[in-house]
């Protein structure tokens, strides 16, 4: 068999489980599982059996036995091997005691494909107490710890108590594989390893996968030389020595401890929900062999501490779990009992925001923004949803990195490093956004592991990690705490439970449009009734009325005056209906806006206004008069409207002083209508823009409280803003602002 050659270059693909060799503290043999025949052999068995190891290939195992020395029956192991065969599992037979040469070793059996491996290493141990007769104790020790911080302490104190080693660890995976030395016990001469970070290559992917089937690895002695094994030279297939106590060590690796220091290491592998959490990780600076019931029972301290390490884990999952769903019960209860949306979410103690563990969390809805707690600025808000928008497609997205995605972001890195975006609508670019703050963290690693190499004397990149194993200090930026599968399971949930509640309201108002439909329907055709038979009788009482004053000179004064006040009231009442039809038409209109003249068009509405009620005094002046966008006819409406009140209402001042004047702001083109007339009554201020309202003061003041109702309606149908400034008796200043 050609051997692997082990270098930085392939050291995460090197064939750890078929090294071809075993530490030489103990010796194995590998037996055909049918015939029991040796096919292969570890050279040192002559250390342990007096004969070279090639003697013993392609002969049954009995063989092997007779020249162990010993008075016990020489088909020992044959019998164990067929209870292998039978069914029996290997652990109900480990370790079984056998005598070699008045030696006693532990026999260790595990299977290997079509073979049987049979392991000899020493009874003898160098712990010198009963290792199972404290585990009950130490057990206690270790479960006594309230949180899983103290757990873990716990359990590095009690390991080192029964395995004496100069350091235990605690060694913790995390989700991108490097680790962490989160608890350690140590001799008071170290330097201590807590909280130091080890890079993922130091344990690569298959080195993990064999910690999860061999619950403890034992390396006696770093310094040791390794024993090869030997098969028959035409049998090219290595032995798969996963499940071998004494598989022999990578060379990367043991160069690795060489350069810490450490002459012999022994680890525990600590589980939780099937995958590798860490390991207990127990260094010494002298060589150190623990025999096989020492580390068995160090094996069920590691499955006792799993099994607490991930309760008390769910325990402090389940407290911020508990108080996540209570704040989405909360909310539910809210979005069901409220009929804003915004609302719901926004406007309790319980909002939203508290759905995670984020300090800042915005609602995009409806075209507005609403930001709780500790957010970006609304223009950066944008920024992020356009980002969103090009770059995410799933309905929840979320990173604990976004400047590093999203380069802008970083300039407000400190209060949204992290994101977790939730798109209500796409069209109408509706969302539900956290953020994370910033986590500047100080990452202390065991060594710079940018620098894990260098070249032997042939030229060959080998490991030379750390040799000192200073602390070596990484700032990482850019990051936020990690948003939990919690946060984003209780996010995609009320993320349904809103869209829910809008498509509910998007039936009703689609309900409620069919109703105004009708209703719209039946006004038109009312407005149409009114318009048609009211104005018939009118036509008719004003006719009458005007023939009964020209053909009847017998009518005294008084009877004039009261057919002079019936022909006047037919006209005020037709002027109504007029006023009326306009009003109902204007909501009706559609129109293609285009770009309006305005100093032509307020030209011809001043000569208008002028010729219809021929005012004493007016100095009606113009200034800017910038182009807007709309509707000629009904702008036309709104101007005319404007400066007849205007003129009507300044009447009594002498001079009557009007001035009509547009400027550009921002986007807006605003226009003011400015008169020194009566002015408007602050109790009125709520009702002037309503259908048929006037004021007590303008009573003697010819008008039917319908045209600035048709002004409000036309700029609403423009997207424009109305609103005025008035002092009572000084004069009035009506503003109309168009989108430019």
């Amino acid at each position: 068999m050609d051997p692997f050659q082990v270098d930085l270059t392939n050291c995460d693909r090197e064939p750890i489980h078929i090294p071809g060799k075993i530490q030489a503290h103990g010796f194995l043999v590998a037996v055909a599982r049918d015939t029991f025949i040796i096919n292969y052999i570890s050279t040192n068995a002559v250390d342990f059996v007096g004969k070279e190891a090639k003697h013993f290939l392609g002969k049954p195992i009995a063989d092997l036995e007779t020249h162990f020395k010993t008075d016990t029956n020489y088909n020992e192991l044959s019998s164990l091997l067929n209870l292998l065969k039978s069914g029996k599992p290997s652990d109900s037979l480990n370790p079984h005691q056998i005598s070699i040469n008045q030696n006693t070793y532990n026999l260790i059996f595990s299977a290997s494909g079509t073979e049987l491996i049979l392991e000899f290493e020493p009874m003898s141990s160098d712990l010198n107490l009963d290792v199972q007769k404290t585990i009950g104790k130490s057990v206690s020790g270790i479960l006594s710890g309230r949180n899983l911080s103290s757990l873990l302490d716990n359990a590095a104190a009690e390991i080192k108590k029964i395995i004496d080693y100069d350091r235990v660890m605690i060694y913790k995976f995390n989700e991108d594989g490097h680790g962490r030395v989160v608890s350690e016990v140590k001799n008071d001469d170290l330097e201590p390893f807590l909280d130091l970070y080890y890079p993922a290559t130091d344990i690569p992917k298959q080195a993990r996968e064999l910690y999860k089937i061999n619950l403890t690895r034992l390396i006696a002695d770093v310094n040791s030389h390794n024993s090869p094994i030997v098969t028959f030279q035409d049998q090219n297939t290595a032995l798969d020595l996963s499940h071998s106590a004494l598989r022999a060590v990578s060379p990367v690796h043991v160069q690795y401890l060489k350069n810490m220091g450490v002459a012999s290491s022994f680890s525990i592998s600590l589980m939780a929900k099937g995958e590798l959490w860490g390991l207990v990780a127990c260094h010494n600076y002298l060589p150190r062999f623990i025999n096989y019931k020492a580390r068995d029972a160090a094996k069920l301290i590691g499955q006792i501490l799993s099994s607490a390490l991930e309760y008390r884990q769910e325990e402090e999952d389940t407290e911020l779990m508990c108080t996540l769903d209570a704040a989405a019960a909360e909310v539910s209860k809210q979005i069901k009992a409220e009929d804003n949306i915004v609302t719901a979410l926004t406007a309790h103690p319980v909002t939203f925001k508290n759905l995670t563990a984020a300090t800042g969390a915005v609602l995009v809805f409806n075209s507005e923004i609403t930001r709780i707690g500790i957010t970006p600025e609304d223009e950066q808000i944008k920024e992020i949803i356009m980002w969103l928008k090009t770059h995410v497609s799933d309905a929840v997205y979320h990173t604990n990195r976004l400047p590093e995605l999203f380069l802008p972001a970083k300039k407000y890195s400190s209060i949204a490093s992290g994101i977790l975006a939730c798109v209500l609508s796409k069209e109408l670019n509706e969302w539900l956004i956290w953020f994370k703050p910033e986590q500047i963290k100080s990452i202390t690693w065991a060594g710079n592991p940018e620098k894990p190499v260098e070249q032997n004397e042939v030229g060959l990149m080998q490991l030379s990690p750390r040799k000192s194993f200073e602390a070596w200090t990484e700032i990482v930026k850019n990051t936020s705490q990690k948003w939990s599968i919690k946060e984003v399971s209780v996010v995609m949930k009320m993320r349904e439970e809103i869209i829910d509640f809008n498509n509910r309201k998007a039936n009703e108002i689609r309900l409620l449009n069919d109703r105004l439909q009708v209703a719209y329907d039946e006004l038109d055709t009312f407005t149409y009734t009114i318009s048609h038979d009211l104005r018939t009788p009118l036509s008719a009482i004003k006719s009458y009325s005007e023939l009964l004053l020209a053909s009847n000179k017998s009518l005294d004064d008084g009877a004039k005056k009261i057919l002079g006040r019936v022909v006047a009231g037919a006209d005020k009442m037709n002027f109504l209906i007029k006023e009326i039809l306009q009003y109902s038409r204007v909501g009706k209109a559609e129109f293609e806006p285009v770009k309006i003249n305005m100093t032509e068009l307020l030209d011809d509405i001043k000569q208008e206004v002028i010729a219809a009620l021929k005012p004493k005094n007016l100095e009606l002046t113009f200034g800017e008069l910038p182009d807007i966008l709309g509707d000629k006819t009904m702008i036309g409406q709104v101007f005319t409207n404007m400066l007849n009140n205007a003129v009507k209402y300044s009447a009594k001042s002498d001079p009557s002083k009007i001035k009509v004047e547009g400027r550009i702001e921002h986007n807006e083109v605003v226009y003011s209508v400015t008169d020194n007339g009566v002015g408007i009554d602050i109790n009125f201020y709520n009702r002037v823009f309503e259908l048929f309202k006037r004021m007590d003061n303008v009573q003697d003041v010819e008008g039917s409280g319908v045209g600035l109702a048709i002004v409000k309606r036309i700029a609403e149908k423009h997207q424009a803003r109305i609103w005025f400034e008035s002092e009572l008796n000084i004069g009035t200043v009506f503003y109309i602002a168009f989108k430019n």
